[in-house]
């Protein structure tokens, strides 16, 4: 499971889709700043957590819709069920969350969780790797470029808790640690560390106990296990 960051639309995602053509993977994006424009319109005139949370998904849609138009690789989604089918075809689903979490009572309506959370609990379904491809190397103590920041090559789930807003959202470790799995957080700017971190360079998955032998570049694992 990759979830490309709305940070990167449209260019630096269209680049990191086609790169990973042929890939087995299932894409879930962000909403960049569809989903932002919400959230400063929510801080200005308050609406409900249920609109904002529904129309905040609805941007995730928009953009995965444009990045599949262009494309002819990937094909739109509803539903794991349809995902799975798209890739045994060979080519690259593109999962269309409002659809897929309507009526969906596990997920919470709050700014706490975004596209980064709905990421993990739809990889924890499938059992799969996560890996989340933003517009920075991965997690840092607070803004990269402001004094005194620090990245981290690790990170246990349970420390990020403790953090405010960094790459990922609020919710994501405390999922990570309920459903005992870990997660990826890479440049997407780059594909080739995307390309990297999913095996496609020697045909095997990344063992998450030698990684650092392994690359060259700075990244995240966020450990929940």
């Amino acid at each position: 499971m990759i979830k490309i960051g709305g940070s990167l639309f449209p260019e630096k995602a269209i680049k990191l889709l086609e790169s990973l053509k042929g890939r087995n993977c299932i894409i879930i994006t962000g909403g960049g700043e569809f989903a932002n424009l919400i959230r400063k319109y929510d801080f200005e005139t308050e609406f409900s957590n249920d609109i904002t949370h529904e129309t905040a998904v609805n941007a995730m849609d928009i953009i995965a819709k444009l990045l599949n138009d262009k494309l002819n690789f990937t094909k739109l989604v509803y539903s794991l069920e349809e995902a799975e089918k798209v890739v045994d075809s060979g080519n690259i689903p593109i999962l269309l969350c409002s659809d897929f979490l309507k009526g969906n009572s596990f997920i919470p309506h709050s700014w706490n969780i975004t596209s980064d959370s709905i990421s993990a609990y739809v990889s924890n379904i499938l059992k799969s790797k996560l890996l989340i491809a933003t517009n920075v190397d991965g997690i840092y103590s607070r803004e990269p470029n402001s004094v005194g920041s620090k990245f981290f090559d690790e990170i246990d789930a349970k420390k990020l808790l403790t953090f405010n807003e960094t790459s990922v959202d609020l919710m994501l470790g405390e999922l990570l640690l309920e459903f005992g799995t870990n997660c990826f957080v890479v440049n997407g700017n780059f594909p080739e560390r995307v390309l990297s971190l999913i095996g496609v360079e020697n045909g095997d998955r990344i063992s998450d106990n030698n990684y650092k032998d392994n690359y060259n570049f700075k990244y995240t694992l966020i450990r929940g296990e």
